[in-house]
């Protein structure tokens, strides 16, 4: 295969226009757009004239049988994931889908199979996992710098009572799907096993959707994760790591050009800038998850060892135990 991947782009949303920013920052010779996709034609040909892509398309069926395509990045709303996946995966495509993956676990068992039956890569898009920082931290755990790990202490929020996909039922609303796969994924990364324990409560809207949520993960010997992610207020949003030895702090967790070090330094990695402003902060580090699925690619694995297939599974089951502790079931539950 050539070095060249040519990706296609499934919805014409704010981080989809973020992730064709990132990719612009990546050399052509590596990565090219050549088609986006919308279910209105008119928001993909305006897209498409602003980013200079070849091709606009008013369906993501036209989209998965496109000849031309490599790979899907999928950035359609959270109810739209399986689907989408599922039918790119089916038409032969590779997918980097965004996170959360899917609205339960039964959804997401059903994505990965189709991705092993079509033999094709597949990735939820945890982009925070790439970034330098984590590698990073990663480094520190594995060389035995911070000692045994013995707790983590992580949360995420904004006010965000306004943003509907994140108060909507219809729109696969809720903090736990938005911002508590950052919180969960963050844990997972430092103790790389399933939680013995999991205990949260939480707040929510009118229309019964969570919109304030605290959950302690316990590992075994009693090890914790403490996070807790809200769209009522802001909050630090640092990931704090506590070793034996000493601690690390990622700041701004979710997208950490900047972490303090065990030495109490302050380490700082920039990605470069695109063409356009973004429309999320720093959303141009989309750029190290991008390239990591070209190298896959190229390499012919199917997955990532950086966000894995068993690691998607259990992102989703943590997810579904925090809803249904805290009472937040959907339809996709009952199907």
């Amino acid at each position: 295969m050539s070095k060249l991947i040519r990706w296609g782009i499934a919805s014409a949303g704010k981080i989809s226009e973020d992730f064709v920013i990132a990719l612009s920052t990546l050399p052509s010779s590596d990565h090219k757009v050549q088609a986006i996709a919308a279910r209105a034609l008119d928001r993909a040909q305006e897209f498409a004239t602003k980013h200079g892509i070849p091709k606009a398309l008013g369906s993501y069926e036209e989209l998965a049988k496109s000849t031309d395509v490599d790979v899907v990045y999928i950035g359609t709303l959270n109810p739209q994931h399986y689907e989408v996946a599922v039918l790119m995966l089916n038409n032969g495509k590779h997918v980097l889908c965004e996170k959360p993956l899917a609205m339960n676990k039964k959804q997401v068992e059903g994505i990965l199979a189709a991705a092993k039956a079509n033999k094709r890569f597949f990735m939820e898009a945890v982009w925070s996992r790439f970034f330098p920082s984590y590698q990073r931290v990663k480094e520190l755990i594995s060389n035995g710098q911070l000692g045994q790990v013995k707790d983590v202490e992580v949360n995420f929020g904004f006010p965000l009572a306004h943003v509907d996909r994140l108060q909507k039922r219809d729109l696969g609303g809720g903090v736990v799907y938005d911002l508590g796969i950052y919180t969960i994924q963050v844990s997972q990364w430092v103790f790389q096993e399933k939680p013995e324990k999991i205990e949260s409560k939480g707040t929510l809207n009118a229309e019964g959707i969570d919109d304030d949520v605290s959950a302690t993960l316990t590992y075994s010997g009693g090890r914790t994760a403490r996070m807790r992610f809200s769209s009522k207020e802001k909050l630090s949003n640092t990931a704090v790591i506590k070793g034996t030895k000493g601690q690390v702090t990622l700041v701004d967790f979710w997208t950490p050009n900047k972490l303090i070090d065990i030495d109490g330094q302050e380490k700082e990695w920039l990605p470069p800038k695109g063409k356009y402003e973004t429309n999320y902060a720093n959303s141009e580090a989309m750029r190290y998850e991008a390239e990591a699925v070209r190298q896959s690619i190229i390499a012919g694995d199917v997955e990532n060892k950086n966000v894995t297939y068993a690691d998607s599974l259990l992102f989703a089951e943590i997810e579904d135990t925090i809803r249904k502790q805290i009472g937040v079931l959907n339809k996709y539950d009952e199907q």
